[in-house]
């Protein structure tokens, strides 16, 4: 009990705390770049991720005495993954593939979505309730918001879904 009152204690519970987070953010980026074929920033992340956790692993093991140690690499573990996730949501790294279903607006969406430059591809498709357009699209994740807006704007009930995708081979893409 008394670690508790030991500043040293949790400075150091703070600094692997810390080391941690920044592991953990790293791999966490890695992992989604190399999903996405990027192999030097893979390297490079993968690098700089094993020599923290090195260091964070290493202070935690020689301090066994020190729980507050055990608490601190454990919630920058768990909070260094959603730092990951949300850096890489606002890097928007890579593609996606947007298929669109409109049961009354599909032409008009397609008609915006190329005015804007995009390439659309129309399929004419069945649903439960009849006819509807079928809209495929792929561009990059950066521009994912503003072409959800977009077919928002022109049909509220359109249904859109979202993979994400590896180029591989010519096509367009809306640089």
């Amino acid at each position: 009990m008394q670690i508790l009152f030991d500043v040293n204690a949790w400075l150091a519970a703070g600094l692997i705390f810390l080391m941690r987070v920044s592991d953990m953010t790293l791999d966490t980026l890695r992992v989604l770049v190399v999903m996405r074929g990027k192999k030097p920033l893979a390297w490079v992340l993968g690098f700089f991720q094993s020599s923290i956790f090195v260091l964070a692993i290493t202070s935690v093991l020689s301090n066994l005495d020190n729980p507050l140690n055990m608490v601190g690499y454990a919630a920058g573990f768990a909070t260094g993954n959603v730092m990951g996730m949300w850096i890489e949501e606002r890097l928007a790294i890579g593609h996606l593939h947007l298929r669109i279903i409109s049961s009354r607006r599909g032409a008009a969406i397609a008609e915006a979505l190329r005015a804007q430059g995009y390439a659309v591809t129309e399929i004419p498709a069945r649903g439960k309730d009849g006819t509807v357009s079928l809209l495929t699209i792929s561009v990059l994740r950066r521009n994912a918001g503003e072409i959800q807006e977009l077919i928002r704007s022109i049909d509220e009930d359109a249904f859109i879904t979202a993979e994400d995708v590896r180029p591989v081979h010519r096509g367009f893409w809306r640089s």
